[in-house]
C-alpha cells in the first residue's frame, strides 16, 4: 500500500509502550508469565536451593529471549487495556480448572462453518445493507467478501488436529410474519426471520446509530440462532455475517461476539470493509507486524503529550527473530493498492476475529500476558495492530485441548503437535502470501519453527 516505503520500522518495541505506565497497567512479571504456561501454576525456573533472586535473573534471561517472538502486548493510547488496566489473567491453569469449560470428546469435536444467509425475495429490502453508505458506488466495485470456504482452510490450520466442516443445512434470511396488531406498531423491516428447513428465528433490525450502513442485525438474536442449529457431533459453531451487528441499544456496533459456553460464535466481516479505513485512521503502514515500530508507537504517546523514552532492547534481538523477519517480510512485499489486495487484506481481518471468537469457545479469556490473537481490543485501529497467533500461554491451551485431552498425547506428543500446527498454518500462509497479514505470519512461523528445533 502507499507509504509502505516512508518507515524503515528499524527499531521494533519488545514491550508495552510508556503509556501502559500511564494507564496504570501492571504487566505479570517474567516469572508469572512463564508460570502461567505451566499446569502447576509454577515457574519452572524456580526449584529447591535457588535464591529469590537467581530465579528472578534467570527468568528475565528467558524473557528477553522469548521477547522478539512474543513481545508485550503494545497498549497504546485508547486500547482496550488502556479502559480495563486490571483485567484478569487466565494463566493455563486457571483456565484447566475452569468449571464451565467445554472439553472435546470423540463424540463432539467438530468445528462447523455456516456461511452467511442467502437473502429471499421476500426480504429484498436486505439487499445492500451490507455495503457501506458512504463510500460510491463505482468505488465499491470489485470488493469480494471474505470467502468461506477459505476461512474453511485457515480454521483447520489454526485449529489443526479438529475436523471442519460447513454447516450441512442452508440458511436464508426471510420474512418474519407478526399477528396483525403487534406489526401495524412496528417498521416493516423491524425483523426477518433466518430460517433453516422449516425452523425460524427472529432476528431484529435497526437503523445504524454512526449511518456507515443502512441496517443492522441484532447479535443475540443471531447467537440464539447458532444455538439452535448447533449439531450433536459439533464442538461449536461459527456463523458467518455479511451485515453489520449490534448487540444492545448502547453500541454502535460489534464486529463479533462468543457464548463460550454455550459453544458458539458470531463473526460479521462488514466493518472490516476496507473502504471504511479512512474514517478509522487505519494506518496500513503499521498494521500489524509493523505495529511493533518503536517511531509509530511513540507518535501515537506523543499525541497524548507523553514523551518518547528509551525502552528495554533484548539481547536476542537479532535479523533472525520471528517478529524481525515478520517485519522483513511486510517490507520486501509489493503491494500496489489493488482489488485483489484490499480483498486480502479483508479477509485476513475477518478469520483474525474468526479464531479469537472460537478460542473463547474453548474457554480462553483475553489475553494479557503478551501481544496475542486472544487480546481484547476496542476497535478497528488496535484490532489490525493485534498478531494471528496464539501467546506462549494461550498456544498450550489450544496444544493441551486437542493433543492432550482429544488425542491422548503425552508431553512430547504435544510438542510434536505444535510444531505440526505451526507447519499446517504455514502453509496456508504461503497460499496467501499476497496479503502482507499472511506473508508476515508465514514469516514469523517459519522463525520459530526454528528456534523450536534448536
Amino acid at each position: 500500500m502507499a507509504g509502505k516505503a516512508d518507515c524503515q520500522h528499524n527499531e521494533l518495541l519488545l514491550e508495552c509502550s510508556p503509556w501502559a505506565e500511564e494507564a496504570g497497567f501492571d504487566r505479570p512479571n517474567a516469572g508469572k508469565r512463564l508460570a502461567a504456561a505451566t499446569k502447576g501454576g509454577r515457574n519452572p525456573l524456580a526449584a529447591k536451593g535457588k535464591s529469590a533472586n537467581a530465579v528472578k535473573k534467570l527468568s528475565q534471561q528467558v524473557a528477553e529471549r522469548l521477547a522478539p517472538s512474543f513481545p508485550g502486548p503494545l497498549l497504546l493510547p485508547k486500547d482496550e487495556l488502556n479502559w480495563d488496566p486490571d483485567y484478569p489473567p487466565q494463566s493455563l491453569r486457571s483456565w484447566l480448572n475452569e468449571v464451565e469449560r467445554n472439553k472435546l470428546t470423540p463424540e463432539r469435536k467438530t468445528l462447523y462453518v455456516a456461511g452467511p444467509p442467502v437473502v429471499m425475495p421476500g426480504v429484498s429490502f436486505m439487499n445492500g445493507w451490507e455495503q457501506p453508505t458512504g463510500t460510491p458506488v463505482n468505488e465499491l466495485e470489485g470488493f469480494e467478501p471474505p470467502s468461506t470456504q477459505a476461512s474453511l482452510e485457515y480454521l483447520s490450520a489454526f485449529y489443526y488436529g479438529l475436523p471442519v466442516k460447513f454447516f450441512p443445512q442452508p440458511l436464508r434470511f426471510v420474512p418474519w410474519t407478526e399477528p396483525p396488531q403487534r406489526a401495524k406498531s412496528r417498521n416493516s423491516h423491524s425483523y426477518v426471520g433466518l430460517a433453516r428447513d422449516d425452523y425460524c428465528t427472529r432476528i431484529r433490525t435497526r437503523e445504524t446509530p454512526d449511518k456507515k450502513f443502512k441496517r443492522q442485525l441484532n447479535l443475540n438474536d443471531l447467537l440464539d440462532a447458532a444455538i439452535a442449529m448447533l449439531p450433536d457431533d459439533a464442538y461449536s459453531l461459527a456463523l458467518l455475517m455479511d451485515f453489520d451487528m449490534y448487540e444492545d441499544d448502547d453500541d454502535d456496533f460489534c464486529c463479533g461476539r462468543a457464548y463460550g459456553g454455550s459453544r458458539v460464535c458470531v463473526v460479521s466481516s462488514a466493518r472490516y470493509h476496507p473502504a471504511l479505513d479512512i474514517d478509522e485512521s487505519i494506518d496500513h503502514e503499521h498494521m500489524w507486524p509493523t505495529s511493533h515500530c518503536k517511531k509509530f508507537a511513540d507518535s501515537l504517546c506523543v499525541v497524548e503529550e507523553l514523551e518518547p523514552r528509551e525502552h528495554i532492547k533484548s539481547v536476542y534481538e537479532t535479523l533472525e527473530s520471528p517478529l524481525r523477519r515478520a517485519v522483513d517480510a511486510v517490507r520486501r512485499a509489493s503491494a500496489p493498492s489493488t482489488r485483489q489486495v484490499f480483498n486480502g487484506l479483508w479477509f485476513s481481518r475477518t478469520v483474525r476475529t474468526l479464531v479469537h471468537e472460537l478460542g473463547h469457545c474453548f474457554g480462553m479469556d483475553h489475553c494479557i500476558f503478551y501481544a496475542c490473537n486472544m487480546q481484547g481490543t476496542s476497535g478497528m485501529a488496535e484490532d489490525v495492530r493485534q498478531p494471528p497467533y496464539l501467546c506462549l500461554v494461550c498456544l498450550e491451551k489450544v496444544a493441551h485441548a486437542i493433543a492432550c485431552e482429544l488425542q491422548l498425547c503425552d508431553q512430547a506428543g504435544k510438542e510434536e503437535y505444535i510444531k505440526a500446527r505451526y507447519r499446517a498454518t504455514a502453509e496456508f500462509c504461503e497460499a496467501w502470501k499476497h496479503v502482507d497479514l499472511f506473508a508476515a505470519y508465514g514469516a514469523w512461523i517459519q522463525g520459530r519453527l526454528q528456534q523450536l528445533s534448536v
